[in-house]
């Protein structure tokens, strides 16, 4: 694969056979954000579990402290009180049947997270096919269903992510924008990777982090030293 002038300019100031401590790869990190648009910062976490078993799952949700740099955009599934206290709490859409409609009739997909209430999950239920493959089905661990619309709007509109391992045992999630600076960004790091520590399933056997690499939406990826998090 052929890379541009500035990344190629970017990865020069890597050493590719080092692995580096977190607040110096956030630093490169943010050295090689080049792009004209503020770029968003990635992290890619390789995990010693098999996805393939239940008991070996990895899938949570945490608010990263200083947001993620992304206007979110929320649709509520609810239905009496719940409608009015999900629209206070600043949902972009709420609806029960009449959105199930407009999903599947329309193809209306403007929305980043989907939050539901347990009483309507017969009806979210109806979308999985839709949902499901996009990553946005509402689902308890993720805190994205639950009775309590407003703090789960509140939750995403702060900058709440959810991580959750593909079919190659690896998560990945943004953590910010460049343009946060270091120590933002090393704040919302470290609030992830414990959060993934404090995720590790009983059934996990050998060193649990495997790799770690940061990287830019242009830019190199750089490897952090996994013996840091001691699993």
């Amino acid at each position: 694969m052929k890379h541009g002038k500035k990344y190629v300019d970017s990865a020069k100031l890597l050493d590719r056979t080092a692995t580096y401590d977190s607040t110096e790869a956030l630093d490169l990190v943010v050295k090689t954000a080049k792009a004209k648009f503020d770029e968003t910062v990635e992290i890619h976490v390789r995990l010693g579990v098999d996805s393939r078993h239940a008991d070996q799952q990895v899938r949570g949700a945490v608010v990263l402290p200083n947001g993620t740099g992304k206007k979110v955009r929320v649709l509520v599934f609810a239905k009496g009180d719940n409608v009015k206290l999900a629209e206070e709490a600043g949902a972009d859409y709420v609806g029960a049947e009449d959105m199930v409609q407009k999903i599947q009739g329309e193809g209306f997909m403007d929305f980043d997270v989907v939050i539901a209430t347990p009483d309507m999950m017969g009806v979210v239920g109806r979308l999985g096919k839709v949902l499901g493959p996009r990553g946005l089905m509402p689902n308890p661990k993720a805190g994205t269903v639950t009775p309590d619309v407003a703090r789960a709007v509140n939750e995403a509109k702060a900058g709440k992510i959810e991580y959750r391992l593909d079919k190659t045992n690896i998560i990945h999630c943004p953590i910010g924008k460049a343009s946060f600076g270091v120590e933002k960004l090393e704040e919302n790091f470290n609030t992830l990777m414990n959060a993934i520590v404090k995720a590790k399933p009983a059934a996990a056997k050998g060193q649990y982090i495997k790799s770690c690499v940061l990287a830019t939406t242009m830019g190199p990826g750089i490897r952090i030293n996994p013996a840091k998090f001691g699993v």
